[in-house]
């Protein structure tokens, strides 16, 4: 399997609404991140769908390497 592309090095701040449904990019190709938008069609990655399970603040991995997904680990620390 080949990496992601690192979209930024650092995570996306977004507010996340209870009980919708999100798809977070996982190839890094998408223009509308951290979400995605299609892009991962030439690739061999699919986005990670998720629901928010409370109203607030997170923070979405922007470099696609964390061990949390869609969440930041701080990993972008290191790459």
């Amino acid at each position: 399997m080949s990496k992601p592309k690192i979209a930024q090095k650092g995570p996306y701040m977004v507010e996340l609404e209870a009980g919708k449904t999100y798809a977070w990019c996982q190839c890094g190709e998408s223009n509308h991140q951290p979400y995605c938008d299609g892009s991962h069609k030439t690739t061999e990655f699919k986005p990670l769908i998720f629901q928010a399970e409370e109203s607030k603040k997170v923070y979405l991995c922007g470099c696609k390497q964390t061990k949390n997904a869609p969440y930041c680990d701080g990993t972008h620390r290191s790459v």
